[in-house]
């Protein structure tokens, strides 16, 4: 199972069992992936959901982290 295949499942996971706290390490590190890869739309849709999970879940590490990975890809106007 590739890293991306295993971060789907469980992102997939965490939603079905309403595990908010789980979900912005989660999309945190499907964007970092994609955009180690050169996908920076997709690493942006990513950074987002991190960013708004991360604020609901009181996660201020991961929200300020996002935020600003979206703000240097010009994505946070």
């Amino acid at each position: 199972m590739t890293e991306e295949q295993r971060l789907q499942r469980d992102m997939l996971q965490a939603h079905e069992q309403d595990d908010l706290a789980a979900l912005p390490p989660l999309y945190l590190a499907a964007a970092r992936l994609r955009e180690s890869q050169g996908d920076i739309d997709a690493a942006c849709f990513f950074y987002t959901h991190a960013y708004v999970y991360a604020l609901d879940c009181g996660d201020r590490e991961i929200a300020d982290t996002a935020r600003n990975r979206l703000r240097s890809h010009g994505r946070d106007e």
